[in-house]
């Protein structure tokens, strides 16, 4: 992360730098509203990992399918919901862009073919390999990309995905965001194998490992991977070295990693990293910066205002969508 890709001009910078400034500001702006009690349930956190959002979503076109996981606010927003409704749904509003039915771990989003946040540890990852058949299927270049963490690797959907993926030569990108903590568990402690893109061997599958903390890296190395994916020669899996500069949940203690560790990963944050390089290399000012940080914060705050101001489900509505309802003949 010493320098700038070749081809990086001063737009080309500030744009990634843009759109991880605004999932950082929404995000620090949850937990506030969280500790308020505006916003309830539980809410993961992506700060430090917006690097990855960012550079996957510059890759993907509008057909491709996301399936993500429980910490999706960033991916969601990379992938283009609006921030109105991806507030007014972790506020379990009606505007919400699940209508308030979601919540933080389970954002939909039907226009941009964002296929849900799921709950359950790995359990996007045959949902990706169903959605990348049916592309097959139909003959489309779209392809299918599934964010899990570190965690999931550990879970057998993993390895059944991974393998009919391979055996059918799927178009889908396995994209492991593997910040080193699975909960509370550091990964040397859960797995014997902590190299997580060697996994892939096992079924002759292209892997990488990449630095998750440079967004110009990912979207490199998803270009790549997209372009093997798309040609018809199978999957991709990547692993995306970060770190979660917060707490697993709202209500974790991280009392399982020092304080000092995390202040070491947040001097090599995804943001601070591409602001020094831009300076670095005369292609943005600190006006820049503060100019950028102020239109986040702008937005932000148009969010938490629709959010706040947007009704509530009426009562005799909350039966809808239990059951499915009869089309009339």
């Amino acid at each position: 992360m010493n320098g700038l890709p070749a081809q990086v001009t001063r737009e080309r910078g500030l744009q990634p730098l843009r759109e991880m400034l605004r999932i950082r500001q929404f995000e620090d702006r949850c937990a506030e509203l969280y500790g308020a009690g505006e916003i309830r349930g539980f809410l993961h956190l992506y700060d430090g990992e917006e690097a990855i959002a960012v550079g996957v979503m510059q890759v993907l076109g509008s057909g491709d399918a996301v399936v993500s996981t429980y910490r999706e606010h960033g991916h969601a927003l990379a992938r283009g919901i609006a921030m109105g409704p991806l507030m007014a749904e972790l506020f379990g509003k009606q505007a919400g862009c699940s209508g308030g039915r979601g919540g933080s771990m389970h954002i939909f989003d039907a226009a941009t073919r964002f296929c849900g946040g799921n709950a359950i540890v790995g359990g996007g990852l045959p949902l990706a390999v169903g959605l990348a058949l049916a592309e097959k299927m139909r003959g489309s270049r779209n392809l299918a990309a599934c964010f899990f963490g570190e965690g999931a690797a550990a879970e057998g959907e993993f390895h059944e995905s991974m393998n009919l993926a391979a055996l059918w030569k799927l178009p889908v990108l396995f994209l492991c965001e593997n910040n080193l903590y699975a909960m509370g568990t550091a990964l040397a402690r859960s797995e014997s194998q902590t190299d997580i893109q060697a996994k892939a061997a096992a079924y002759a599958m292209r892997a990488e490992a990449v630095d998750g903390m440079d967004v110009f890296a990912v979207e490199s190395a998803v270009r790549s991977a997209a372009d093997h994916a798309r040609a018809g020669r199978g999957p991709v899996l990547l692993e995306f070295r970060t770190y979660r500069l917060r707490a697993h949940s709202m209500f974790d203690a991280q009392l399982y990693r020092d304080k000092a560790e995390v202040e070491e990963w947040r001097g090599r944050g995804p943001l601070s990293s591409l602001t020094t390089r831009l300076k670095a290399a005369g292609l943005m000012t600190e006006d820049d910066f503060q100019r950028l940080l102020g239109e986040a914060d702008a937005e932000v705050q148009r969010a938490v205002q629709f959010a706040t101001e947007a009704p509530w489900e009426p009562v005799q509505e909350l039966g809808r969508h239990v059951c499915a309802e009869r089309v009339p003949s």
